[in-house]
C-alpha cells in the first residue's frame, strides 16, 4: 500500500510538472509536451496501480500466513492448557474423594466417642453411687467403733498419727545411723589412707621447751661477777632483759627464768658476751643487752626467711616474715611453733595434693596458722582471730585468712583447704611426744565428757577411760530400752563432736543391764 501511494504522488507532481511546463513553453511544442507528459503520467499510473496491487497481494499472503501461524500456536496452548485443567481437575476431584471418606471415618470415631462418653457418664453415676453408698456405710461403722471403743475419731487419728511418728523417728534414727555407719567406713579408709601417707611422708623432731634456759659457766668464781657488789649487776641484766636470773647452788649454772622465749635468749646471749669480755657493770650491761636485742632482731628476719625460702612460699609480707621469725623462740604445749607450723605447712601441701587441691595455697595456709600466737598485743582476741586479721592486714588470700580463723572452729569453714589446715594441726599436736598436755586441761576434759553424758535421761552413771578415748554410759533398764539404747549412743556421740574439742576420736559405749535380786530366807 505505501508503494503505491508513492506512484501516485510522483504522477500528480509529473501532471504539476507538465502543466507548469506547458503554461511555460508556448504553442504546439507546449501541447506535445503536454500530451507526452499525459501520457508519461498515464503509463506511470497504470504501472503504480499495477505495483500497488502486486503489493497488496503480497500483504495479504503475509497477513494469511502470519495469522495462521498464530491460530496453530495458540490452538497448541490452548490444549496444552486443557490439559493441564484436565490433570488438576482429576487430582482435585481424588483429594476430594478420599476427604469425603476421612470425613466419614471422622463422623463414625466421633460417633463411637459419644458411645463411650455415655457409657463412661453411666459409669461414674454408678461409682458416685457407690462412693456414696460406701462413705454411708463406713460412717456407720466408724460410730458404731467409737461407741465400742469410746474413742472419737479425732483422738484414734491423733494417737495414729503420734504412733507413726514414734515408728517414723525410730527408723529415721536407724537408717541415719546405718547411712552414717556406712559413709565413715567408706571416708575413714580413704582418710586414714591419705593421713598415714602425709604423715609418712613427713618426717619431724619430738621437742619439749621449758620455760627456762640454763646458761653454763667456766667456774663457780664467775657468779659473784655477774650478781656484782651488792647485786646490782643482776638487778641491771633483770631490768634491762625482762628475765629473772637464778643463782642457787647449781654447780657452774645460771637459770634464767621467763615466759618469753625472745627474752630468755636475750638473756642468754647478753650474759655470754659479758662473761666473754669479763668487764660486767650495769652501764656496760645495757650496751650488750641493746646490741643483742638488735642482732637477735635480725637473726629472727633471717629465720623468717630462711623458712620462707626453705618451704618455697614467694611474695609474704615483711611483717609476716618476721613474725614466721618470732616463732623459733615460741612454743606451745612444749612444742616450739615454728618446727610445729613448718610441719603443718608440709603435711597441708600433701594432703591438698592426694586431694588434688592448690598445694601452694594449703602450704602458706599452714605455715600461718598460729601466727596469731606471736604478737603481744590484743590479748582479748583467740590466736586464730588475730592471726585471721593479721592476714587480712597484710594482703593474703581470703581462702588464707578463712582457713586461719576457722582451724578451732570460731569461724565457719568456706575453703576446701580451711578443714586441711584443722587436720594437719591436730595430726601435729598429737603425735606421741609433739606436746605437754597440762594436767588441768585434761582433767576438765574428763569431767565435761562424763557430765554431758549424765545431762541425758535415764543415764545413771558414765566413766570415762583410756584417757579419755572411750566414755561407757550405764543407763536404768527400765528407763532406757534397747533400741533407745543405740539412740542414746548415737545422740552422745553427735553431741560430743559439737561441743567438744580433742585429739583424735572418742569411743561411746551405752551399757544397759537387767538384774532380778531375791533373798532366800
Amino acid at each position: 500500500m505505501d508503494g503505491n501511494m508513492l506512484l501516485i504522488v510522483v504522477a500528480v507532481a509529473a501532471l504539476i510538472i507538465g502543466a507548469i511546463i506547458g503554461k511555460i513553453i508556448t504553442g504546439n511544442q507546449a501541447k506535445k509536451i503536454e500530451e507526452s507528459a499525459k501520457k508519461e503520467a498515464e503509463l506511470l499510473l497504470k504501472q503504480a496501480k499495477k505495483d500497488a496491487e502486486n503489493i497488496k497481494k503480497d500483504k495479504m499472503l503475509e497477513a494469511k500466513e502470519h495469522y495462521l501461524q498464530r491460530k496453530s500456536t495458540f490452538e497448541s496452548e490452548a490444549t496444552e492448557k486443557n490439559k493441564k485443567l484436565q490433570k488438576r481437575e482429576n487430582q482435585l476431584k481424588s483429594q476430594q474423594a478420599q476427604l469425603s471418606k476421612k470425613l466419614e471415618e471422622s463422623s463414625r470415631k466421633n460417633n463411637k466417642l459419644e458411645e463411650l462418653r455415655e457409657n463412661l457418664n453411666q459409669q461414674l453415676e454408678l461409682i458416685t453411687m457407690k462412693k456414696d453408698q460406701i462413705d454411708k456405710q463406713l460412717s456407720s461403722y466408724a460410730e458404731k467403733l467409737e461407741q465400742l471403743s469410746n474413742y472419737s475419731r479425732e483422738d484414734a487419728k491423733k494417737e495414729l498419727i503420734e504412733s507413726m511418728k514414734k515408728d517414723a523417728e525410730t527408723e529415721a534414727m536407724s537408717s541415719i545411723k546405718d547411712i552414717m555407719d556406712d559413709a565413715k567406713i567408706k571416708a575413714n579408709k580413704e582418710a586414714k589412707k591419705i593421713i598415714i601417707q602425709t604423715i609418712q611422708r613427713t618426717a619431724a623432731e619430738n621437742t619439749i621447751e621449758n620455760t627456762v634456759s640454763v646458761f653454763n659457766l667456766d667456774s663457780d668464781d664467775q657468779k659473784g661477777q655477774i650478781i656484782g657488789r651488792e647485786g646490782r649487776n643482776i638487778r641491771a641484766i633483770e631490768s634491762a632483759t625482762g628475765c629473772e636470773i637464778i643463782v642457787d647452788d647449781t654447780p657452774e649454772a645460771i637459770i634464767i627464768s621467763g615466759y618469753d622465749p625472745v627474752r630468755r635468749e636475750i638473756a642468754r646471749l647478753s650474759l655470754q658476751r659479758l662473761v666473754a669480755d669479763g668487764r660486767i657493770h650495769p652501764a656496760r650491761i645495757e650496751e650488750i643487752v641493746k646490741k643483742t636485742s638488735k642482732q637477735l632482731e635480725d637473726h629472727i628476719r633471717e629465720i623468717g626467711e630462711r623458712t620462707v625460702i626453705d618451704l618455697g612460699i614467694q611474695g609474704l609480707h615483711k611483717e609476716l616474715i618476721r613474725y614466721v621469725g618470732r616463732m623459733r623462740f615460741r612454743s606451745s604445749y612444749g612444742q616450739n611453733l615454728l618446727q610445729h607450723s613448718r610441719e603443718v605447712a608440709n603435711m597441708c601441701a600433701t594432703m591438698a595434693s592426694e586431694l588434688g587441691l592448690n598445694t601452694k595455697l594449703a602450704k602458706r595456709a599452714g605455715l600461718l596458722h598460729d601466727i596469731g600466737k606471736v604478737p603481744e598485743d590484743q590479748p582479748e582476741l583467740s590466736h586464730a582471730l588475730l592471726g585471721m586479721k593479721l592476714c587480712e592486714k597484710f594482703g593474703e588470700h581470703a581462702a588464707i585468712c578463712n582457713a586461719v580463723g576457722a582451724h578451732h572452729d570460731e569461724v565457719e569453714m568456706k575453703y576446701a583447704i580451711s578443714p586441711i589446715v584443722q587436720t594437719c594441726d591436730s595430726i601435729s599436736g598429737a603425735r606421741p611426744g609433739a606436746r605437754r598436755e597440762i594436767m588441768e586441761s585434761y582433767i576438765k576434759r574428763i569431767k565435761d565428757l562424763e557430765n554431758l553424758a549424765l545431762d541425758y535421761d535415764g543415764v545413771q552413771k558414765a566413766y570415762a577411760i583410756q584417757a579419755g578415748r572411750e566414755l561407757r554410759v550405764i543407763v536404768e533398764s527400765d528407763k532406757v530400752a534397747d533400741e533407745k539404747a543405740e539412740e542414746l549412743s548415737f545422740a552422745i556421740s553427735k553431741k560430743i563432736q559439737d561441743e567438744m574439742t580433742y585429739p583424735g576420736q572418742i569411743k561411746v559405749t551405752v551399757i544397759r543391764e537387767k538384774r532380778a535380786v531375791s533373798i532366800a530366807k
